[in-house]
């Protein structure tokens, strides 16, 4: 929106204001400019503002590194009228001062930039524990924002076939493929932080007061395989088969992407689990992240077989030539 108002009014002055009532409504402050597609900051804190990045147990943390935001000052309120036990959980003592002086948790993750000014990446209450691993929906909805051609961006956790998948909720301004928003994600994020899915929408349903209404995203539909060449050969048909037990598919193609069909981490372990099993060979995992396709991770298997069998030949060579010197 940004970039549309600077396009469209160039003689305007756009400002970006952040902040909580508990707090005096405005404690952060930035002057919109173009930053080519970065997303808008909330920027620097306004006089008599004090604002910390800190972890869970109230240290700082460094720029770049994504924390809850903590204010202070001036502005910042008493608490909550006759709610004493939420004013206790939300004002807490402040660890970087004394007089009794208090600082204001805002459940916002946030991050300093190198230039000294915050990154709004998300509410911390969005936080989801997936297979094991405590994941911030903020951070990949920011990593969402930073492609060009993303214009909003939800991330969401919900049940994909009866387990829990990241959902990727987007609205571009061109018809951008849902596998190169994968790719530029793969190489920001962890692979356990990539949604497993991405659905296109004209536009984030919003609440009436114009924050974005989770509650009416569409459900995902199963991702579609891609209807190309059918699996060709021994390896290609058993891996098509371990896919489609996995995913849920009743065919796969030779050009499918595992994970644009919905796999993950931790189900790729279950498909180097059952490769192993049924193709006979020694699967690194990482193969299955190296070579995502079902064409390229069959040749990946292959090879792997052509090279144990190669070792066993020098094996079987090697107690030939001791059975002859005996």
């Amino acid at each position: 929106m940004q970039d549309a108002v600077l396009k469209r009014l160039p003689q305007v002055a756009l400002h970006n204001l952040y902040g909580p009532t508990e707090a005096a409504i405005d404690v952060t402050h930035w002057r919109c400019r173009d930053e080519r597609g970065a997303p808008v900051p909330i920027g620097a804190p306004i006089t008599g503002t004090d604002t910390w990045v800190l972890d869970g147990a109230l240290n700082p943390v460094a720029p770049g590194v994504p924390g809850e935001l903590y204010l202070g000052g001036a502005g910042l309120a008493r608490g909550y009228h006759g709610r004493a036990a939420l004013t206790a959980e939300r004002f807490v003592a402040n660890p970087f001062a004394g007089h009794g002086e208090r600082l204001y948790r805002t459940g916002d993750l946030v991050r300093w930039r190198a230039d000294g000014v915050l990154d709004y990446l998300g509410r911390l209450d969005h936080q989801v524990k997936l297979r094991g691993l405590r994941i911030e929906l903020g951070e990949i909805e920011a990593a969402l924002l930073t492609q060009p051609a993303v214009q909003a961006a939800v991330v969401v956790a919900v049940p994909v076939q009866g387990e829990p998948q990241l959902v990727a909720y987007v609205v571009t301004d061109a018809e951008q493929p849902t596998g190169a928003l994968r790719d530029a994600l793969a190489e920001q994020l962890p692979d356990y932080m990539v949604p497993a899915c991405f659905v296109p929408l004209p536009a984030l349903p919003l609440s009436p007061n114009g924050k974005v209404d989770r509650r009416a995203l569409p459900a995902p539909a199963l991702p579609e395989t891609s209807c190309g060449e059918p699996p060709q050969g021994d390896t290609e048909t058993t891996l098509a088969a371990i896919w489609c037990a996995l995913l849920g598919h009743e065919r796969v193609c030779r050009t499918d992407h595992f994970f644009a069909l919905g796999g993950h981490s931790l189900m790729a372990l279950k498909l180097q689990m059952r490769v192993q099993e049924q193709c006979a060979v020694s699967l690194p995992l990482r193969a299955c992240f190296d070579h995502p396709t079902l064409r390229a991770l069959a040749a990946e298997i292959d090879r792997l077989r052509g090279d144990g069998d190669d070792r066993t030949q020098d094996l079987d060579s090697m107690l030939a030539l001791l059975d002859t010197l005996e």
